[in-house]
Formats: structure tokens, C-alpha cells, sequence
């Protein structure tokens, strides 16, 4: 492939970039997870958007610091945003050098150079250190003299009856409209200026030997490793302690209740069952079958004894009847 066959440096720019984002953004968006249970991170929600964008940049070590100098934001706490972003260089690297090799292969028929990946992702990290803070100062300034010019547009006496929901409506698309061609220019010019690194890279580089089916079987080769049962042990592994640490960390971040709003424990009903509830009523029937025939059983005693007594008593009467009566005194 000549010089004059390679893309342009807005297409090799943006198919290098947007391919190595995807590719180690999973990686590190996992990390991300595991330190926020771990209580090592602590964010605002309000810039959860900014962090996930920092984060998928394929020089994210780099993008948070300059725009957090530039801009002053607040991310948030905690010595786990440090760590990730210096986790993230080895992952960045890796990423840049699995998606240049396979697209210097497939789509520009070049051998990829030794160290391919650490040279990108330098080149890289120096174009974005010195282009960031430009892009944000020059979309500040569009966006700040955009929404004055849309202020003082409406203070003019041709417009001053316009009513204030339709002023907020067309001012908001008046300086937003221009905020964002502005951005949107400056990117594009952003990622020309990778492109042009990485169109400098595969002219200095040496055309690929053998046709297009070896060379889609060398790059497809490229991500088989020569130890898979290691690969897949080794990966096995981690991940069991990554969970591990995962779940045991959790609760560090899971909110719970104050004392004060605290619900009163309320237990579940036990499972209605037709069965035990006949056996139970039977048990209960039978026991108070066996009560009744005591308290007959008793009332029948005591009635026996009560009729027994008067027996007794007539008998004792007659006796008393006969006994002779003496006369009273006289005086």
C-alpha cells in the first residue's frame, strides 16, 4: 500500500481511537466498581457521565488530571481515583497495541513495529496533554461569547416582545447550536492530529509479507495465546478474587437505615396447610372429648355424693324426734 492509498488522518484517527476505548474500558470500568465497594471512591452522581468519559479515553491517566486543572471540577474522594488512573496506563497500553497491530495488519497491509502500543500511546498521551486544555479554552470562550451575543440579541427593540419561554427556547438554541459546532470542529481537529501520529507510524513501517488470507490469520492468531490452559487458569483466578473482594467489600457502600427510621421486623406468615391444620383440629377435638367425660365423670361423683349425704341426714332425724322431752321447772 503506498502513501497515497492511506486514510486519511480523521478516519485512521478515529478507527484507532474509538476501537481502543471500547477495548480497555470494560477492564477498567470493573476496576472502578471493585474500588467504589471497597469505600475507595466516592463521587458526586452529577459527574458520573465526566468520570465514565475520562475513564473510556485511551489516555485516561492523563485526561482527568489536565481537565480537573483546567476546569477545577470536584470528582470526588478517596486515594481509589489515584490508583485507578495509574492502573489504567498498562491497560491503555495494552489496549492501543491489540487494536494498532490488527488494524495495521488488516486495514493497511503494514508489519506492526516492535513496541508498537507504548510508542502510540505516548504520542498519544503528548498530543492530548498540550491539545486538551486548548479545546477546553476555546469551547469556554465560543460557549461564553455565544451566550452573550444571544443576551444582547434580545435587548435590541425589534425582539424585546418576544415572550420569556421563547427566549429561553431560542437563546438555549442559539449559543448551544454554537457551542457545539465549535466542539465538534475542534475534536475532529483533535483526533487529525492522532491520526497524523499514527499515519507518520505506518509509513515509516514495512509492508506486510503474504496475502490477505495469512495476514487475516496472523492477526486473528494474535489474540490466541500460546498457553491457553494457563490463560484460562490465570483468568479464572482473578476473577474468583476480584468477586470475592467485590461482595466482601459491598456493604461498605450499601446505604442502611438510621436507628430512628428503622421498620419493625415483621415476620412472614407461615404457609397455610389443609393437612396439618385437619390433624391439629382432630388433637384439638379428641383432648376436649376427654375433658368433657372428666367433668361429667366429676359432676356424677358429686352428685352421688350429695344424694349419699341426705341420705344420712333423714336417717338422723326420727332418732332425734323420739328422744323424750323434759318438763320445765316449776317454780
Amino acid at each position: 500500500m503506498t502513501e497515497r492509498e492511506l486514510p486519511s488522518p480523521v478516519k485512521l484517527g478515529l478507527n484507532v481511537l474509538w476501537s481502543t476505548c471500547w477495548t480497555g474500558f470494560p477492564i477498567k470500568i470493573g476496576i472502578c466498581l471493585l474500588f467504589m465497594a471497597l469505600g475507595l471512591i466516592h463521587f458526586e452522581t452529577r459527574i458520573g457521565l465526566a468520570f465514565l468519559m475520562y475513564l473510556a479515553s485511551p489516555v485516561t491517566v492523563f485526561a482527568m488530571p489536565i481537565l480537573a486543572m483546567v476546569a477545577e471540577p470536584h470528582l470526588g474522594e478517596g486515594a481509589g481515583i489515584a490508583l485507578l488512573f495509574l492502573i489504567c496506563i498498562p491497560i491503555d497500553i495494552w489496549a492501543t497495541g491489540v487494536v494498532a497491530r490488527t488494524f495495521f495488519l488488516d486495514k493497511l497491509g503494514k508489519e506492526p513495529p516492535e513496541g508498537l502500543g507504548l510508542s502510540l500511546w505516548l504520542k498519544t498521551a503528548f498530543v492530548g496533554a498540550l491539545f486538551m486544555p486548548i479545546l477546553w479554552v476555546v469551547v469556554s470562550f465560543a460557549t461564553q461569547t455565544s451566550i452573550e451575543l444571544s443576551h444582547s440579541l434580545f435587548e435590541t427593540e425589534m425582539l424585546k416582545a418576544v415572550p420569556v419561554a421563547e427566549k429561553i427556547g431560542i437563546e438555549l438554541t442559539l449559543w448551544g447550536g454554537a457551542s457545539t459546532t465549535v466542539l465538534i470542529v475542534m475534536m475532529l481537529l483533535g483526533v487529525s492530529l492522532v491520526g497524523r501520529v499514527i499515519r507518520s507510524a505506518a509509513q515509516s513501517a514495512a509492508p506486510a509479507a503474504g496475502d490477505y488470507q495469512a495476514l487475516v490469520k496472523r492477526w486473528d492468531l494474535m489474540r490466541v495465546p500460546a498457553d491457553q490452559g494457563l490463560m484460562l487458569t490465570a483468568t479464572t483466578l482473578v476473577g474468583a478474587v476480584l468477586s470475592m473482594l467485590f461482595w466482601s467489600g459491598l456493604p461498605v457502600s450499601t446505604p442502611h437505615p438510621h436507628e430512628c427510621c428503622k421498620k419493625p421486623e415483621v415476620k412472614a406468615a407461615p404457609l397455610y396447610k389443609p393437612v396439618d391444620t385437619l390433624n391439629k383440629a382432630e388433637k384439638n377435638v379428641a383432648q376436649l372429648a376427654v375433658q368433657v367425660e372428666a367433668l361429667e365423670k366429676q359432676k356424677a361423683e358429686e352428685e352421688a355424693a350429695n344424694e349419699k349425704d341426705k341420705g344420712k341426714a333423714g336417717k338422723a332425724k326420727p332418732a332425734d324426734a323420739k328422744a323424750p322431752v323434759k318438763a320445765p321447772a316449776t317454780p
